[in-house]
């Protein structure tokens, strides 16, 4: 092992990766698996059908304490987190003084405290940043001794029942904790797919335990970081660090309905408010919009993106081949004037403009369970 290797972070369900035959890739200083043996493409495509069973425990889990956490928490996010009712949870944004984005996150209230998940690559940054923003009355806990499961596709409840019938309950973005397998679990109706499922914080010394029990189930197959990139990207899912970062504003990332209508009435009240407010009552001068390529060829994160007459206008922040989509799918920004779905666009390949379109997101359909 390369001391870089070395030095890569080691989640709960490691050695149970290496024993299914993943490939294993360094991911925000995780060792962590991008396919197993079976493929990408058919992991992609269990899911869309079956159950896939994510390993997401480099995630960051916390738990935000003290009285007034909600209103606490605004004054760092533009969601509405003093509106958020019991068991539900709120994605949301940290900005910067200048409206960037510097992570995006979930934040869930829980009876006596806000739950809160964090990206991988940014969960130290982050938890200083509370560290600094928040009052000293607040006590932030995070949950290092917790693993991450994420199971998710159609047949994701039907799974979960088997093991938490109080499971089915919940709705898309509600939560609580409930015994699963007999283990004490707190259970997320979410996840990064597109397609209705659960993410389950439990135990590190319990996970492996867990899963192996998940991976017997006959829907269940083991998915890696490569096809839960394809999936996200076909729902149209931002990935931190390459369609979100500290350079681009919400309004810009197409973020405006995370921003509650009672921050804009109170004229913000988060850092760079009057930035991203500005911006969402003018419009903003770029835009992320979903693209669409003409022929087979992905066009991958950094392609430029000219207009009509080969001006270039933007440039692909995801982009790759959607299974589900049967075909090329990319996520990028655009100027202001050119954000209109079906407008024609060029993408430059390997120095060959190939022709593409303005898309709508999703390229395919979510199927969360509202209700």
């Amino acid at each position: 092992m390369s001391e870089a290797a070395a030095d890569l972070r080691k989640t709960a369900l490691h050695a149970l990766h290496v024993e299914l035959g993943a490939r294993m890739v360094p991911f925000a200083g995780y060792d962590m698996p991008v396919q197993y043996p079976a493929g990408i493409l058919t992991e992609h495509n269990h899911t869309r059908t079956k159950a896939g069973l994510f390993d997401v425990s480099h995630m960051g889990q916390a738990r935000l304490w003290g009285v007034g956490a909600d209103k606490a928490i605004e004054a760092l996010v533009p969601g509405n987190i003093v509106g958020l009712a019991l068991t539900r949870i709120r994605y949301t944004v940290f900005t910067n003084d200048k409206g960037g984005i510097l992570d995006d996150l979930t934040i869930g209230r829980a009876g006596d405290h806000l739950s809160v998940v964090v990206n991988a690559a940014c969960k130290e940054a982050d938890y200083e940043h509370m560290r600094r923003g928040l009052p000293k009355s607040m006590r932030l806990e995070i949950l290092e001794d917790r693993a991450l499961l994420a199971l998710q596709g159609p047949a994701a409840e039907a799974v979960m029942a088997r093991f938490a019938p109080d499971a089915s309950k919940l709705t898309f973005m509600a939560f609580a904790g409930m015994k699963v397998a007999g283990l004490d679990c707190t259970v997320f109706r979410s996840g990064y797919t597109g397609e209705d499922g659960y993410e389950i914080s439990v135990a590190n010394k319990d996970a492996e335990g867990f899963a192996r029990k998940l991976l017997k189930e006959p829907e269940v197959m083991p998915i890696g970081l490569g096809a839960r990139d394809s999936l996200r990207l076909e729902a149209g899912l931002c990935l931190y660090g390459h369609d979100l970062d500290t350079t681009t504003t919400p309004a810009e990332g197409d973020l405006g309905w995370t921003i509650a209508k009672r921050r804009r009435e109170e004229g913000g009240g988060f850092p760079g408010d009057k930035i991203i407010l500005k911006q969402l009552a003018e419009g903003p001068s770029r835009l992320r919009v979903g693209i669409k390529p003409d022929g087979r060829a992905p066009a991958r994160e950094g392609t430029v993106v000219l207009d009509a007459k080969g001006k270039e206008i933007g440039k692909i922040t995801s982009g790759g081949f959607g299974p589900t989509a049967n075909g090329p799918v990319a996520m990028g920004y655009v100027t202001k004037g050119n954000t209109t779905v079906g407008t024609p666009l060029g993408l430059v390949v390997r120095g060959t403009t190939l022709g593409a379109k303005v898309a709508a997101l999703p390229f395919v359909p979510h199927h969360y369970k509202k209700a």
